[in-house]
């Protein structure tokens, strides 16, 4: 990838630092950033920029988390809106800490960005919200049009890669999405490359399948910092076509798999095409 350098980056990354907000884009190292800003597609990352889980794979800093912004809501719309967003991811770092996990954010900067700009379609990525009976009900009853939440890696690497994190629960909660709102759209990710083997990735994607899951993201891991886990090995493309391959073949309505993949790398058009597959299968159907 290239160095950004554009000025629609730099104006993109003006517009953050006027609003204040956090975007994954930047506290996650994302390699695609150049790329994405230079569209003025951002990331936004809500709830501060401190998380209180200290998973392996990602840059974002652990630590006491910062005091929620009662206005964040309202400048998420502000910048999607100054930006002409057509479609928006709006992530979190996890906040153990709150009662809700930050769910009651996430559904204001839903509403607030439904005001700003009524036409922009609208996907969140989501913590787990272990522990926090109710908070998933309320991110689901804000109707984003996306709900994703990534389970990043295979059962065994668990306790290496998300010790704070269960596969099950994770797995659960998208299930339940479906449960409470069966037409909205569910995501989930991974990451190759820590460790897994194919036959790992297979049963995932059924359990994925199981739970309904529409639409399956697969990228390379890149290993951050030295202190992160280590990257095992470098998976080629050939391999991440024939995982796409696979998943189509289970049963997933979208499905993007190739070393540069992240959750909202192109999640916009991804969307589109998303929505376009299901009238496909409906239509099949009738």
């Amino acid at each position: 990838m290239k160095a950004p350098n554009s000025p629609e980056y730099f104006a993109t990354r003006d517009l953050m630092r006027e609003l204040k907000l956090n975007t994954v884009c930047e506290e996650a190292a994302c390699p695609n950033i150049g790329e994405c800003w230079k569209q003025k597609h951002a990331t936004m990352m809500i709830l501060g920029s401190t998380c209180t889980r200290a998973c392996s794979f990602c840059n974002v800093a652990t630590g006491k988390p910062d005091r929620l912004d009662p206005h964040e809501p309202e400048h998420v719309g502000e910048a999607v809106a100054k930006l002409g967003l057509h479609h928006i991811v709006v992530t979190s770092v996890d906040r153990d800490d709150l009662d809700d996990g930050g769910a009651a954010q996430f559904a204001a900067t839903i509403t607030a960005i439904r005001k700003a700009a009524p036409d922009t379609t609208i996907e969140v990525l989501t913590p787990d919200f272990l522990k926090k009976d109710g908070a998933l009900e309320i991110v689901v009853a804000a109707r984003p049009d996306v709900f994703n939440h990534n389970l990043e890696t295979v059962p065994r690497l668990y306790a290496s890669v998300r010790p704070g994190a269960r596969y099950f629960h994770s797995l659960r909660l998208l299930d339940q999405v479906k449960q409470l709102d069966p037409a909205m759209f569910t995501k989930s990710g991974l990451m190759v490359g820590l460790g897994e083997d194919a036959t790992e990735i297979a049963q995932v994607m059924d359990d994925l399948r199981a739970a309904n899951v529409d639409f399956l993201t697969i990228g390379q891991y890149l290993q951050p910092t030295p202190k992160h886990h280590a990257i095992e090995r470098f998976v080629e493309p050939a391999e991440f076509d024939s995982y796409k391959h696979q998943a189509f073949g289970k049963g997933f309505l979208m499905v993007s798999a190739s070393p540069l993949t992240r959750s909202s790398y192109f999640a916009g058009d991804d969307f589109i095409r998303l929505r376009a597959a299901r009238a496909e299968k409906l239509a099949a159907q009738a």
